[in-house]
């Protein structure tokens, strides 16, 4: 965050604001870690804060400090209206466009407070009176982590904020796997492991704690993975009724696209989930390499990310869009959109 923006956040702050922090529709490890961390850290400022997530969030992050303090607006909905609108400052968090805080959209967009967006997607959009976006950090987590410092120090960081931080950034670097995780990123990391997060524990936390369902429901779905050799992709599929027999709770397909990439020659990995309650097909991809699943992702599936982690979806059927993707897969990878050049 540069200086101006730092000075202008702090003037907002200093008026004592009704706070209100939101993180994308379906919040992975990112949004919730810096939504709490943030929080953590306004809270410790005696500021008026809460954190309002659109829909609910996984098992494995309900352990995260002050995850109890967040109001889901699915169980909450007047509540989280009234505070929406009562609101005269608001984060946004791990998104940069209002659509992706669906169902909270709407509310969003009469809100009258100013906003403040603190994301790392491309292609931000100008909703934001503060905005803080890089495409090139590895985490939102990252992002407001500068943040911290930017508006007070290093030193304010505890064990609950760094907790928070850590597991964002842990879990949106793919276990600091992924291209965008920089020397910067480890040298944050290191800090918040002396300011007391337990790398150990939180891995367990996040990675091994698969109810019995989830293991075999991935299972199925590794049963039917296809792979295909000639353009080094793989794909897997999951219908509502595979959903329905393994008791599918949120979160529990959370990773499972990035099994397609464990193929040694593998540069793409695609999952398709069919949400029969939304009348969406929902679509992840993952690359290897330079090869732009961003580009991918919004020029034939109506949705956006990273180069190397992206998603969207469809609203024909799990079959349709399956077909849809083997037809515009060649002709993706052919174009010289398909490969980042700056990489």
């Amino acid at each position: 965050m540069n200086t101006q923006d730092t000075q202008r956040l702090q003037e907002f702050l200093d008026k004592n604001p009704i706070i209100t922090i939101i993180p994308h529709t379906n919040p992975d490890g990112d949004a919730i870690g810096s939504s709490l961390g943030l929080y953590l850290f306004l809270k410790a400022q005696n500021h008026n804060v809460k954190v309002i997530t659109p829909t609910d969030f996984p098992d494995f992050l309900k352990w995260m400090p002050a995850a109890d303090n967040i109001l889901i607006y699915p169980n909450h909905e007047k509540e989280a209206q009234e505070r929406i609108e009562s609101s005269t400052l608001i984060f946004t968090l791990d998104f940069n466009n209002l659509l992706r805080a669906k169902p909270l959209t709407p509310f969003l967009e009469k809100a009258t407070a100013p906003f403040v967006m603190i994301d790392h997607h491309q292609q931000p959009d100008t909703y934001a009176t503060i905005t803080y976006s890089n495409d090139k950090a590895s985490s939102t987590c990252e992002l407001v982590y500068h943040t911290i410092v930017s508006l007070a120090s290093e030193q304010v960081i505890d064990e609950a904020i760094a907790t928070c931080l850590y597991t964002g950034i842990m879990t949106d670097t793919g276990g600091f796997r992924y291209s965008l995780t920089s020397p910067t990123t480890h040298r944050i990391v290191a800090t918040l492991l002396e300011k007391g997060a337990n790398c150990t524990r939180i891995s367990s936390e996040v990675l091994d704690s698969y109810s019995l369902d989830r293991l075999q429901l991935l299972g199925n779905v590794l049963r039917g993975l296809v792979y295909l050799p000639e353009y080094k992709t793989a794909y897997m599929s999951i219908s509502s009724k595979e959903l329905k027999q393994f008791n599918f709770r949120k979160g529990d397909t959370e990773g499972f696209v990035n099994y397609g990439l464990r193929i040694k020659e593998a540069e793409l990995a695609a999952i398709f989930i069919e949400n029969e309650e939304e009348n969406v097909i929902k679509i992840s991809f993952r690359s290897k390499t330079n090869l732009d699943v961003n580009a991918l992702a919004r020029t034939y599936f109506n949705g956006g990310g990273h180069i190397n982690a992206a998603g969207g979806g469809t609203h024909t059927s799990l079959k349709d869009t399956i077909a849809l993707f083997l037809k515009v897969l060649p002709e993706f990878l052919s174009s010289p959109n398909a490969y980042y050049k700056e990489l």
